[in-house]
């Protein structure tokens, strides 16, 4: 799963890479505010994409004696903190931007005054090539995140995107997914909101659209946030997924009673569960040991997640 997210955080990060520097230029060659609006979402995007990055990395480390079950959790706290840090202070800097814009709209902006350029052609043509290309690179990325995620929901037999972002653990490719999602409709909105000025000549649809894209950024930096805080606190396996366990292990023989159970994710994909088992009297140490370690095997097999089972039995005299 590792390697899938890396993949999908890679692709992201070589389109928005490359699209902040074409939204800068287009942005300085017209002045237009949903280009700065969209200059600031993908400057946010890429540096998002280096901090998923970081958190895959650090998160492979081995375990040691001070996290003695590795590192798996730092995906969710760098994906926590794309969320807060850059999805929010882009979408504030954007939606501050538009507003201002809406309340002192520039009536002379460069993109009215292609003299100033030297150029024969309305510039907001400029605009019109940037944020084309953009929405082909977003398309892209967002077809490389798409396909990760659409694997995690065949393989763990989900409803759709809905079921999977309140159940998915993989809070890389849910970041990213949600990213080029957002991109993308950022991309459209400032499309329409430049066209819209051009055929109006009022600056007031151009700033709109740069204020509609920052609060559409600070929407999903909430959510995001709110995703990556049930993971980082230590969240259990969904309750339908969790009673399949619960009954394989109930209904394995020799056990007469499950005293305690509980179920915790300590990375992306990566499940921990603990069982205190009541198993039946006089069975001998040796073939307690036996059971024990066939339910551990059931539960992996049976769910993917399942990395580290810890039983505990007890007497069930």
């Amino acid at each position: 799963m590792a390697g899938n997210s890396k993949g999908v955080v890679i692709a992201a990060l070589i389109a928005n890479g490359a699209i902040a520097i074409l939204k800068f230029i287009g942005f300085t060659l017209t002045g237009s505010p949903a280009m700065l609006s969209e200059t600031y979402h993908s400057i946010s995007d890429t540096g998002n994409q280096v901090f998923l990055l970081i958190g895959i990395r650090y998160s492979s480390r081995d375990a040691n004696r001070r996290h003695p079950f590795g590192y798996g959790k730092a995906q969710f706290f760098y994906s926590f903190l794309v969320s807060v840090l850059l999805f929010g202070i882009a979408g504030w800097e954007s939606a501050k931007h538009g507003y201002e814009k809406l309340v002192h709209p520039n009536a002379h902006s460069v993109a009215e005054q292609p003299e100033l350029l030297g150029v024969t052609f309305p510039a907001v043509y400029v605009n019109y090539a940037v944020l084309t290309g953009a929405i082909i690179f977003e398309a892209w990325a967002l077809y490389k995140a798409n396909k990760e995620l659409t694997r995690q929901i065949e393989a763990h037999d989900w409803s759709g995107y809905r079921e999977a972002f309140r159940k998915t653990s993989d809070v890389t490719t849910l970041t990213a997914f949600t990213e080029d999602t957002i991109a993308l409709a950022g991309a459209g909105i400032a499309l329409f909101g430049v066209y819209l000025t051009q055929v109006t000549h009022n600056p007031v649809f151009d700033a709109a659209a740069a204020l509609l894209i920052g609060l559409m950024l600070m929407g999903f930096a909430i959510a995001l946030a709110w995703e990556n805080k049930r993971l980082i606190l230590g969240e259990s396996l969904p309750q339908d997924d969790e009673q399949q366990l619960y009954d394989i292990i109930e209904s394995h023989d020799g056990v007469a009673e499950i005293v305690d159970f509980r179920t915790v994710f300590f990375g992306p994909g990566r499940l921990l569960v603990t069982v205190d088992v009541a198993f039946e009297s006089g069975i001998a140490t040796a073939e307690m040991d036996e059971h024990i370690t066939a339910i551990e095997d059931e539960l992996m097999a049976a769910e993917p997640f399942v990395k580290k089972v810890y039983i505990e039995p007890e007497d069930g005299s």
